[in-house]
């Protein structure tokens, strides 16, 4: 069978595997629909939280990153696992002996004050809609090149399953989809990092093939790696371009932001204990662990196939899948020099913009693009970033089923985390707003239904963001967790470890650091304030992915100058802190 007609099976088994879930275990009251009912095993939490956390960041632009980037694209696996343990050891546990349902709600009641739970709000959709953003895309991505049809169509698609077991089933069906989607998702990254590994080293284990020599050769993967970049002009793989200063940065705001993560936190309130919290907390780093070790092999795998299957290639020598990518707008080719070859080198293919293709064709046959061309550099290939994952199984001439259940863990990947940050902003909505500040004698029936339209109006928002996103997945991603590092983490961990932090420090920081982060992010990284910048713009050499921390310093610098001059919190709040962070004060 053909690549397409696998896909059309194996997505579309998945696909009803996840709709079945969702009306088999639909949320009956608002505690099922926000959290699950707090009543979820240890072990199907990690799960579902596993596959909450690997997103399409993780996914299908990881290992693409790191492949386009080397040693730079280390950032984000140090990052967002780091960060992860953050938020298990430091934050989880308390937040569920907390127990409330969402991370407003926590920041509402710790700082007594519905100001407080409003700037919380505020905070959660920016980082939600922002990370979701991300995820549609990575859908769109999918749909585009395994069902041949428009990116945004594929996004359209994306919604309207999200829209049914988000919608339907709540915090309930999204977690128990969410363990049926890592089971997906682990075995279609890991079943094509294994042939491959085969392939190119001999050895089955991917993280040790990483460091292996080639089959037949002395020479191992990366010095191979190397020497092929060195040779057609780009920087060598294991060598960085970014200064230690923007990694650090970069780095910090990765793994603050996970600690300050919505959509994450909330999986620790879907347990029935804290002890519960913690050892769902640790499944789910070995369930990550599995892909975040073997992603680093993907990526140098994808890159050393790529480089030297099509680099000088004749374009009408091209394999099928080249083609094919093109066709989905997501690879182009544009001969500069005449030669009827791809010459693979260092540089922009056009100026500005994503790829648009015209009608027409060249003379090689290829689809004819209708950007600026940028004429100061030779290189003659564009590659989205975000195919690499998708595309590695057809470079390495891997079974079409391969390349179908590939496909199938990114939309796994991408939909299980846009689930959950649209149930965030659902429950923002509907729990932290209409409930607890404007209604709070509204009946658990009218909440629930208002949790569900603020859940289909937020897929409504998330498929537009989707269709026009700033820029690929993993970039998109790290804005959210920059965010999320500015605003949410400085409020959280003084309001669990700082009983005298009171209101007015964790709004003030709260509002300045987000509000710093975003125009940082909009000057330097989308251009909507002042016009086009460089790197040469950045203050102090700090990129706009890892401005989060100096958005975070400043959170908390503020933070204790206002609290410092204002009053202590009231010393029911105070025994609250106390008993939160003291075993045995609370029960569990």
């Amino acid at each position: 069978m053909d690549v397409q007609t696998w896909t059309y099976i194996i997505v579309g088994t998945t696909f009803a595997l996840y709709i079945g879930i969702a009306i088999w275990s639909r949320a009956s009251s608002t505690k099922e629909f926000y959290i699950a009912g707090g009543g979820i095993s240890p072990l199907a939490n990690g799960m579902a939280t596993a596959a909450d956390w690997m997103s399409a960041a993780s996914f299908l632009s990881m290992a693409g990153l790191i492949a386009f980037s080397g040693y730079d694209g280390s950032v984000y696996l140090m990052g967002w696992t780091g960060g992860y343990v953050l938020l298990a050891l430091l934050l989880a546990p308390y937040l569920r002996k907390f127990g409330k349902f969402t991370v407003p709600d926590f920041i509402g009641d710790r700082y007594y004050s519905h100001t407080a739970r409003y700037v919380a709000v505020i905070c959660a959709l920016f980082v939600s809609f922002t990370y979701v953003a991300g995820q549609m895309r990575g859908v769109g991505v999918v749909f585009s090149r395994f069902l041949e049809t428009d990116i945004n169509n594929g996004v359209y698609i994306g919604m309207g399953i999200v829209f049914f077991y988000a919608v339907l089933g709540g915090m309930k069906g999204i977690t128990y989809t969410q363990v049926a989607q890592y089971c997906v998702l682990i075995f279609a990254f890991m079943v094509p990092a294994i042939f491959i590994s085969i392939q190119l080293t001999g050895n089955p284990i991917p993280q040790l093939g990483f460091g292996s020599d080639l089959v037949g050769t002395d020479v191992s993967l990366l010095d191979k790696l190397d020497g092929l970049m060195t040779e057609l002009g780009f920087t060598a793989y294991t060598d960085g371009s970014r200064s230690t200063r923007d990694m650090f940065f970069i780095t910090a705001a990765l793994m603050v932001g996970t600690a300050g993560l919505p959509h994450v936190i909330v999986r620790f309130f879907t347990v029935k204990k804290v002890r519960d919290a913690r050892l769902s907390a640790g499944y789910a780093l070995i369930f990550i662990a599995i892909l975040y070790t073997t992603a680093p092999a993907v990526a140098a795998f994808a890159r050393t196939n790529l480089m030297e299957s099509v680099n000088d290639k004749a374009y009408r020598e091209t394999p099928e899948w080249f083609g094919s990518w093109e066709d989905a707008g997501l690879l182009a080719w544009q001969d500069k020099n005449g030669d009827g070859k791809i010459q693979y080198r260092p540089g922009k293919l056009f100026s500005d913009g994503k790829v648009a293709f015209t009608e027409s064709r060249g003379a090689s046959g290829e689809r004819v693009i209708s950007n600026q061309v940028d004429t100061s550099n030779s290189n003659e290939l564009y590659i989205d970033n975000d195919i690499m994952v998708l595309a590695n199984p057809e470079i390495a001439n891997l079974p079409n089923w391969v390349i179908a259940l590939v496909a199938a863990g990114g939309l796994a990947a991408a939909l299980s985390t846009a689930a959950g940050l649209l149930l965030v902003i659902s429950s923002s909505i509907s729990h932290d707003i209409v409930k607890k500040m404007k209604y709070p004698d509204l009946s658990e029936k009218a909440e629930l239904w208002i949790a569900r339209a603020a859940a289909a109006v937020a897929v409504i928002v998330a498929g537009y963001f989707g269709i026009n996103p700033p820029d690929f997945v993993a970039a998109v991603v790290a804005l959210a967790f920059g965010l999320a590092a500015a605003s949410f983490f400085p409020a959280i961990f003084l309001g669990i470890f700082y009983k005298r932090m009171n209101k007015e420090g964790a709004i003030a920081g709260m509002v300045v650091g987000l509000a710093i982060t975003l125009f940082y992010m909009m000057r330097y990284k989308l251009g909507w304030i002042g016009g086009p910048t460089t790197s040469d713009d950045w203050w102090f050499g700090i990129s706009p992915e890892g401005f989060g921390t100096v958005g975070m310093i400043i959170n908390f610098i503020v933070a204790f100058v206002v609290c410092y001059f204002t009053p202590a919190p009231p010393k029911e709040v105070q025994a609250i802190v106390e008993d939160i962070r003291i075993p045995g004060k609370i029960q569990d």
